[in-house]
């Protein structure tokens, strides 16, 4: 999926200090001269200006870039105003801008943010998870932060932070779980009980889900990860709800994390997914999914027959005759008949967009693409 910045938190930029323009020369150097001081006062006004004028300005922010590492300076006070003060000017500065990202982080803001995940100040803890989640948006910065002890902290804030915490928390390690050697790392520290607690709570149509289901697919890619999915009571069932309900994006999530459960063993997680009834949502998504959920679907479907292979060549298995071997050998009447009702209007879709684009070429149909035999005559009609 690529970099999940999808929100950088609903507090960045939030600012009662006005609104954003051009630095003047003049104001750049007030404000420079402001981060410097040794006043705490001083400091903590230009890191509210910083983050007034970065809120939307790419300019402004990297006309005050250099008050990167003041800034950086200000996480290692002892005043918590400060601290929450300089995160979020930090996070403004760091939004959509990459070198600011990398230079934050070379300026050493890693051990004092992911020393704040620990804070029982709730806003601050709050505020560090979105820089972090921010900063980690950076393929340079992945590797570091996760070197710096970040994993098990995020972890712990998915388990006992707030609800914006934790959804910040989560994209956090969908970013470091893109690289391959940090989802050992992640599964390590036990992530999945509580990010299935978190999916269960969400509405499965909004970007949180998204979210929890876009880091489960990572994480379902290793062994370790499918046994803590299915270990846990209702795990499978809350993909497959998302599988339902979900947005199109959490909707592609949910299939490509049980897909990737069923190439890695069939005989061991096809029995799972039919048990938590996932065929009414892989149904509709043959139809109505991206194109990616579609093709996912139709593979999972295809893991999910009683033999996944077709019986001959010359008896290639349609959609139709896959889900009806499926739902033969399915328990509960309630759940198989879902399923036919589901097939039977995916049919009944499939036949009118198959009509609607015949419609279509005939009338694109040019003379000379139809059959000589079936062009109209060219002698003139006068």
């Amino acid at each position: 999926m690529g970099s999940l910045e999808i929100r950088v938190s609903s507090r960045e930029g939030s600012s009662d200090c006005g609104g954003t323009g051009r630095v003047s020369a003049a104001e750049l150097q007030g404000i420079m001269d402001r981060i410097r001081s040794r006043v705490e006062e001083h400091k903590v006004q230009a890191a509210m200006d910083i983050r007034r004028l970065t809120k939307t300005s790419s300019r402004n922010r990297r006309h005050l870039s250099p008050a990167v590492e003041p800034l950086v300076s200000m996480l290692r006070s002892r005043s918590s105003e400060s601290h929450e003060a300089a995160i979020l000017a930090l996070l403004n500065l760091a939004v959509k801008d990459e070198r600011n990202k990398i230079s934050i982080v070379e300026a050493g803001a890693l051990e004092p943010l992911i020393s704040f995940l620990e804070s029982t100040n709730g806003n601050l803890q709050e505020y560090a998870t979105a820089a972090l989640f921010t900063l980690s948006a950076s393929s340079v910065n992945k590797s570091r932060m996760s070197a710096s002890g970040a994993i098990p902290l995020l972890v712990k804030v998915l388990t006992d932070g707030s609800q914006q915490a934790k959804i910040d928390a989560t994209v956090t390690l969908y970013n470091l779980s893109t690289i391959v050697d940090n989802i050992n790392t992640i599964l390590s520290f036990h992530p999945i009980p509580p990010l299935v607690a978190f999916l269960k709570t969400c509405n499965k149509s909004s970007k949180t889900s998204e979210k929890c289901c876009a880091l489960l697919e990572s994480l379902v890619a290793l062994d370790e990860g499918r046994t803590a999915l299915t270990s846990e009571e209702g795990g499978v069932l809350a993909v497959v709800e998302v599988l339902e309900e979900g947005s199109p994006q959490s909707r592609e999530h949910a299939v490509g994390a049980l897909l990737t459960m069923c190439e890695s063993d069939r005989s061991r997680y096809r029995e799972v997914i039919l048990k938590e009834g996932a065929i009414p949502g892989l149904l509709e998504l043959t139809v109505q999914g991206t194109l990616k959920s579609q093709a996912k679907a139709r593979r999972l479907l295809e893991l999910l027959r009683d033999s996944p292979y077709p019986r001959s060549e010359l008896q290639a298995d349609t959609l139709e005759n896959i889900v009806s071997n499926i739902v033969s050998q399915m328990d509960g009447d309630e759940q198989a008949e879902k399923a036919k009702k589901m097939l039977a209007e995916m049919v009944q879709i499939s036949m009118e967009k198959s009509l609607r684009h015949l419609q279509r070429r005939a009338l694109m149909c040019t003379p000379t693409e139809l059959p000589l035999g079936k062009r109209p005559s060219e002698v003139s009609s006068k």
